[in-house]
């Protein structure tokens, strides 16, 4: 049987691997069995952002409570596949919210410091790596950085240095990546890398970055694609609604995948 800390492992292992871990982010229990089927997934991660949308809430406005169930019911969906979840800024304890996550069957994490000042930032990185310790599961932290999401207005010099200050601060306190959301190019994400660290930085798969391929030569550890997932469904819905609307009929390609 695996354990918890048997997946928490298994998710560092595939972190620290030559070839970037990629996760295709998801929502709901369906979104993450569809996935979980693929033989090319090697975990699962949630985005928060669709999660909230899911139940009619903005990005970071969901309760804890409505999150953590969802959360758990994609756990349950996947089976032996590890989980990280994105719990946005770890509501107010990011201590406490890891540790009931873990009580969900999480393994590993996005905590965001949106650009607290860098003492409070690390005191969030320690309570959560301390939750994991109590609780007996290696957790694995991607903290995530605001360097650049929230650096807006500032010269990208300036979002570089402090992604790589916060990065090295949070990798010192226990983390295991640092997540830098952003459109990288690769002068970006190659001083990024020299700056935190070969296979310590994780990315996100926007509209404008890089491929895969790209920012894993580059030693990039990770990449995720956050509510852009969700966002490709719905796109997908409403054109097959507005062609249903012209009397259209369902693609014979149409597949029952649950």
């Amino acid at each position: 049987m695996t354990t918890q800390a048997d997946k928490a492992r298994t998710l560092a292992r595939l972190h620290s691997a030559p070839e970037i871990l990629r996760v295709v982010n998801v929502w709901d229990a369906v979104s993450a069995k569809t996935i979980a089927a693929l033989p090319e997934t090697r975990a699962i991660a949630t985005a928060g952002h669709s999660i909230a949308a899911t139940f009619g809430y903005s990005d970071g406005e969901i309760p804890l409570e409505i999150a953590l169930d969802m959360i758990g019911r994609i756990v349950e969906a996947v089976g032996d596949l590890p989980v990280t979840a994105d719990l946005d800024a770890g509501y107010g304890d990011p201590g406490e919210t890891v540790r009931r996550a873990i009580g969900r069957g999480v393994v590993g994490a996005n905590v965001e410091d949106r650009l607290r000042p860098l003492d409070e930032a690390v005191a969030a990185v320690e309570a959560i790596v301390a939750a994991g310790e109590a609780e007996g599961v290696p957790f694995v932290l991607n903290a995530r950085t605001d360097a650049f999401a929230r650096g807006r207005g500032r010269p990208v010099e300036a979002s570089v240095d402090d992604a790589i200050v916060r990065g090295r601060a949070y990798l010192d306190a226990g983390a295991d990546l640092v997540f830098v959301p952003g459109i990288l190019d690769a002068d970006i994400t190659r001083r990024l890398v020299d700056g935190i660290g070969e296979r310590k930085l994780s990315v996100i798969g926007l509209p404008g970055a890089l491929s895969a391929a790209e920012y894993e030569a580059l030693g990039a550890a990770r990449i995720s694609y956050g509510p852009m997932t969700q966002r490709v469904a719905l796109t997908a819905l409403q054109d097959t609604a507005a062609d249903l609307y012209r009397d259209g009929v369902i693609p014979a390609s149409t597949r029952s995948l649950n």
